[in-house]
């Protein structure tokens, strides 16, 4: 799933009965003019009291490929579950109160707006420092969910509906996103080897 997708996703958009989720759109970055008319604050359009979004929020993807179905595994429902409960208590606790938006977003602000786009990547660069892994770009999270795909030997057409590539272009994006392991080339090399070499009724199979 691609970053904006995420943040674009509303509960409507997920079955946890059925265990799947669809991509129809994705999460656009804020666009702000300045707001403070004649008597400016001095700060940019997106920090000014009086700012007022000019862009709508979310749009359909651009592709066919990219409106997609995902199957979700068992763990993640569950912490799906877990995260609209806490969501639904929050909307209870400041329902009374004017500041809650209700939009219906999975991953929403304090108030049940929309987030704002570079959330997820400051969230991302401080689960990497916790974890004490090396630093990367949040997209390179996506190259290793297709290389997992590969290792667990999906089949490429699944791949490529799961990553919402086109059908005419999903090699190449195979290419630039699925990453050949360590693993995945002992294993091969295993394999040629119970090929060629292993007995069979006490004698081997090369010559």
């Amino acid at each position: 799933m691609r970053q904006g997708e995420a943040l674009g996703l509303h509960w409507e958009d997920v079955d946890l009965d059925a265990g799947y989720v669809r991509i129809r759109k994705h999460r656009l970055r804020p666009k702000y003019p300045d707001g403070c008319g004649a008597a400016p604050c001095g700060r940019k359009a997106g920090y000014c009291p009086q700012r007022e979004q000019t862009r709508r929020e979310h749009k359909s993807t651009k592709s066919q490929a990219g409106r997609r179905t995902i199957g979700l595994p068992d763990p993640l429902i569950k912490i799906l579950h877990q995260h609209q409960e806490v969501q639904e208590r929050e909307r209870e606790r400041m329902a009374a109160g004017a500041d809650w938006e209700g939009k219906g977003y999975v991953f929403a602000s304090p108030t049940g707006g929309p987030l704002s786009p570079n959330t997820d990547f400051h969230v991302w660069k401080r689960l990497l420092r916790d974890a004490g892994v090396r630093d990367g770009r949040l997209h390179d999270a996506r190259h290793t969910a297709a290389t997992v795909l590969l290792v667990l030997g999906v089949p490429d057409v699944v791949i490529d509906s799961i990553m919402g590539w086109e059908p005419g272009g999903a090699a190449r994006m195979r290419a630039r996103y699925m990453h050949v392991t360590g693993v995945m080339l002992r294993k091969v090399a295993q394999q040629v080897g119970d090929a060629l070499w292993t007995p069979s009724g006490g004698e081997g199979k090369g010559g």
